[in-house]
Formats: C-alpha cells, structure tokens, sequence
C-alpha cells in the first residue's frame, strides 16, 4: 500500500477557488474504484492550510488517480494562483485503520 500526505497553505483569496476545484475532482474520484484506493482532504483551523491523504493498493492506481483531468486541473490552477510555499509531500507507513477499504 502507499499512502501520502501532502499539506499546503493557500491565499486567503483562493481558498473558496481552491475548495470548489477539490469538490471538483472528489466527485470524479468516487465513480472510480473507490476500493483500491482512499482520498480524504482537510482543512486546518487557520483556514488556508490544507492536508490531502491518499492511500492507494498500488503503483497503477495511484497513477490513473493522479492523471484525472479533475485532479490535474486542481494541482495546476493551486500551483500557479493559489500557494503560499511549496506543498510539503510525505510518504508514510500504513499502521493500522478502524475499517478496509484496500484490500
């Protein structure tokens, strides 16, 4: 399993913008295989930092996530309008979780 987490800080003038485009690509994510892979996305209290969470079976859905138009169109409109500093990228162990959603 690889799981990842990425935290960002936004403008305070693109969080509205930056929220809408992570409905956006949720929406799509979940007509995908939603078993083989997790997507969960939060937002701190300071309200411009957020934290994106993905755990995926493997290496091939982890690509064919990340590739959809939704989700591209996302990281490319928070890259170029909407980052404070560079998105802080995480690879974490999977230790445990209260319900399977990966196989």
């Amino acid at each position: 399993m690889i799981t990842v987490q990425v935290t960002y800080t936004v403008k305070a003038d693109f969080v509205e913008e930056n929220i809408n485009n992570i409905n956006i690509f949720i929406t799509d994510f979940k007509t995908m295989l939603t078993s083989k892979f997790l997507y969960h996305v939060c937002m701190k209290d300071d309200g411009l930092t957020f934290e994106h969470i993905a755990m995926f079976e493997n290496e091939e859905i982890q690509k064919e996530v990340l590739s959809t138009p939704s989700f591209v169109s996302f990281q490319q409109q928070r890259d170029e309008k909407g980052l404070v500093a560079a998105p802080v990228i995480e690879i974490l162990k999977h230790v445990g979780s209260s319900i399977s959603l990966i196989k």
